[in-house]
């Protein structure tokens, strides 16, 4: 039996890095995760009542939703919730793409349903938000959403399912501390007007605001995130000490304020986790008090950094 209503938590637990292996030739688990540490790291989880975890198919092709298909084996399946993603660019070229997509994902993630399937990008939005439809009528999918849409792209889709008695039921975007496009384009203050929770991934800018690296400690080199980040680091570091000396009085860490800050705006970031102590950390951000003097210091230092880290995959969400 599924419940209906979409259960949204404070944190969703992200699994992109799960489909990255570091190693050519060697994706199933990985080089740096193996099962039986992916499978603490959820152990740990759903102890802590961290229960939805978010994958796509093109998170390493596939590899990220084989993963958590085989880690979740240990739970009943009314135990946790998963989402994963039709990816319009990766579509194949029958007569229904979506419905081909989903069937894939069912079989990798080791399930007869998913409790919300995201259209990842919005490609053509009149011609993919119809096929979310008979899935929703078949129970194959419990609940929908929208990825990377803009403002414009989020209410087409919402009229379109609209007209068959559904509705877009969950918006996920890039949004951050340095990244905070979905609030000025007006993503946000619709998601609340419309009722509609909004997730916010790269919430740790891929952990460039942990406040771990700095000019003399630069993320990994030859790694894409390095690319994207270590030419920032300089700009990053008055906002990250910031960071770590909030969580300092109340017993946390940087990454932990940067995802407190996303939930008192009224998100609900996935976070990636590769390790059981990241865990810790979202226990630390869901208990964690920011007050409003906090919120403003924090935008203000994100601000003056003057940095933009948009994906190379994003459009700007101003039109």
């Amino acid at each position: 039996m599924t419940i209906d209503n979409l259960k949204i938590p404070t944190v969703a637990l992200g699994t992109w890095a799960w489909g990255d292996s570091g190693e050519t030739g060697d994706g199933y688990f990985g080089s740096p995760l193996t099962r039986a540490d992916l499978e603490e790291v959820a152990d740990k989880a759903h102890a802590a009542g961290f229960t939805l975890w978010d994958t796509a198919v093109v998170y390493g092709m596939g590899h990220s939703e084989s993963v958590l298909g085989e880690v979740l084996k240990r739970y009943a399946r009314s135990d946790y919730q998963l989402s994963t993603k039709f990816t319009p660019q990766a579509a194949g070229a029958g007569e229904d793409p979506m419905a081909d997509m989903l069937e894939q994902s069912l079989a990798r993630l080791g399930t007869d349903y998913v409790d919300l399937y995201w259209i990842h990008n919005p490609a053509d939005v009149a011609r993919w938000t119809p096929h979310l439809i008979p899935l929703l009528k078949s129970g194959k999918v419990k609940h929908v959403g929208v990825s990377n849409h803009n403002l414009s792209e989020i209410e087409l889709a919402n009229q379109i399912l609209g007209e068959a008695g559904f509705g877009v039921e969950a918006v996920q975007n890039h949004y951050s501390l340095l990244y905070r496009s979905s609030e000025d384009a007006g993503i946000l203050d619709y998601c609340r007007n419309q009722g509609i929770p909004f997730f916010a991934y790269m919430v740790l800018e891929q952990g460039a605001l942990t406040g771990k690296y700095s000019p003399q400690n630069p993320l990994p080199e030859g790694t894409n995130r390095a690319k994207a980040y270590n030419g920032m680091l300089p700009q990053l570091k008055a906002l990250t000490d910031r960071l770590a000396s909030i969580g300092q009085s109340q017993g946390a860490a940087a990454p932990d304020v940067a995802t407190a800050w996303a939930i008192a705006k009224g998100a609900t970031p996935i976070i990636g986790v590769t390790k059981p102590n990241y865990i810790d950390g979202l226990v630390r951000a869901t208990s964690m008090t920011l007050t409003g003097g906090d919120i403003a210091e924090l935008e203000a230092l994100a601000d003056a950094a003057n940095v933009n880290t948009r994906g190379w995959w994003e459009k700007e969400m101003q039109v």
